[in-house]
């Protein structure tokens, strides 16, 4: 019998009763048939359990799969007006209940309740953009001559799997369903284990929408669940997001029965402070570059390159924030940092920390944090800046996931670039600076998919997000995605005889 925690049937238990299951197939909530496994799930800013949840085995996935392809021909015979109709309903259905579900994802990720509201604007946006383009996705005509002409047919894919990551539940959901779904493909999606709850609300909102039954799908699982989906010979498509090594595996795999593939995986990304920059808006540039959802965020900006002459202010002005950043119950409105989303990885994150003082940079705050209460277990730690850093140092080389930002000096601007881009990763970047010639120059040179200036993390559904280099390919949301979720078909069309050397 599932055990589901005390607290959450307490807040939820009419709506999100999740004793009736967590995966999803046909249209309703199931339970796996074929159980390989579970995971005990923690509610990460009380470390209370929240639900023993059982993972999907062969026969599950299976199924869910034999869904989609059942589905398909009803789903993709659909106008593109239609399609979008009915996205464009799931997405008001979202709005509607936006408190309800934050408050979902609060519990499972630990992250703050306006931050996760953010995160449920940013699904709704998504359904509700897709929808809109829905219509629109077409091809060429192009005139070939003598009467003759040809033409292009954007069609779907078929089956796509989509495989989740848990920092940002239920908008990776959605940037993955909704364009797939606008493009008439069907889904089969697996969420983090560590965070499964929102997806299946969000499936029963699509399914309440009008999409049909089995064209949204979810089979809750680790890395085997995937590993299946993956490998399914159905499945044309898959789109992931997480770690690099996970991504490197996905693409083996994939390569068998050569699917399409979208990785977006993992981030060192770096920010560069210039003299000439506007020095407050830059210090509240890098704090949304790091601290945002616990830092566990890919394309935070870990590394903060600063113009010499302006270092010390910097720094000064940065640490004079730490004492301002409200870490405690994330379902209270004035909490700005929650938990970390697990034990395990509140020690590796941990571990960078004493690792950097080891290596003999400066850290300031990082420590680990016992709240009072009900948050006594909960995995909280300080916000921590690092200073006094080199570029060889494991903290600035390598991606941690957490509250933590390294700050580096520069002289000149060749040199911020060159040392920007000596990193394995290429997800995202930025630069601060008033000399918007320098601005466009220096982001032109940045090795990043993603880039701003005089600002960061700011997101808009209707521009393309994703990484070069170890960062993956591939780019979800924008125009672009649709390239990503169609085949594209050509066609000759001949109005005259049919000329041969055969005759």
């Amino acid at each position: 019998m599932m055990f589901v925690s005390r607290r959450f049937l307490s807040l939820y238990a009419r709506k999100l009763d999740h004793t009736l299951g967590l995966n999803f197939m046909g249209g309703q909530r199931c339970k796996p048939a074929s159980a390989d496994g579970f995971t005990v799930v923690y509610e990460p800013s009380t470390g209370d359990k929240i639900v023993d949840m059982p993972f999907s085995g062969p026969g599950d996935v299976n199924d869910a799969v034999c869904q989609a392809a059942t589905s398909a021909i009803e789903w993709k015979s659909k106008s593109g007006s239609e399609r979008g109709y009915i996205l464009r309903k799931a997405a008001a259905m979202l709005r509607e209940r936006v408190d309800e579900i934050a408050r979902v994802e609060v519990i499972d990720t630990g992250k703050p309740l306006w931050e996760a509201k953010w995160d449920i604007q940013t699904a709704y946006d998504s359904f509700e953009y897709f929808g809109g383009l829905a219509p629109t996705i077409s091809g060429q005509h192009l005139s070939l001559g003598d009467g003759n002409w040809g033409y292009t047919i954007r069609e779907p894919i078929g089956i796509v799997g989509a495989i989740g990551a848990w920092n940002y539940p239920i908008q990776i959901a959605s940037w993955k369903i909704a364009p797939a779904l606008a493009c008439g493909n069907t889904v089969v999606f697996k969420p983090s284990p560590l965070t499964p709850l929102s997806a299946v609300t969000l499936a029963e909102i699509l399914t309440d929408a009008g999409v049909p039954d089995g064209a949204v799908n979810i089979v809750q699982g680790a890395g085997e669940t995937g590993q299946l989906l993956t490998e399914h010979p159905q499945v044309r498509k898959i789109t992931f997001t997480g770690s690099v090594m996970t991504g490197k595996a996905i693409a083996r795999s994939a390569a068998e029965t050569l699917k399409r593939v979208t990785l977006e995986l993992g981030g060192k990304s770096p920010l560069l402070i210039f003299d000439d920059c506007d020095i407050d808006n830059a210090v509240r540039g890098s704090l949304m570059s790091n601290f945002l959802s616990q830092g566990e965020v890919c394309n935070n900006a870990t590394r903060v390159f600063v113009q010499s002459n302006i270092y010390d202010q910097f720094v000064s002005k940065v640490l004079g924030y730490l004492s301002k950043i409200k870490i405690g119950d994330p379902h209270e409105e004035g909490t700005t940092m929650g938990a970390l989303i697990s034990a395990e990885h509140l020690s590796k994150v941990q571990k960078y920390v004493d690792g950097a003082r080891s290596e003999g940079a400066k850290v300031h705050g990082g420590n680990l944090l016992k709240l009072p209460g009900e948050l006594s277990g909960g995995f909280f730690m300080e916000p921590c800046i690092i200073t006094d850093c080199t570029d060889e140092m494991t903290a600035v080389k390598e991606e941690i996931f957490g509250p933590v930002m390294t700050i580096l000096k520069f002289s000149n601007e060749e040199e911020a670039i060159s040392r920007a881009n000596a990193t394995e990763y290429g997800l995202a970047g930025g630069v601060f600076s008033k000399d918007v010639q320098r601005a466009h120059r220096v982001v032109a040179a940045l090795e990043g998919g993603v880039q701003w200036i005089n600002n960061y993390n700011t997101f808009t559904v209707e521009l393309p997000f994703g990484g070069v280099k170890q960062s993956g390919y591939g780019r979800e949301n924008g125009l672009a995605a649709i390239e990503h979720f169609t085949e594209l078909k050509t066609v000759y069309v001949e109005q005259g005889d049919v000329w041969t050397p055969y005759d």
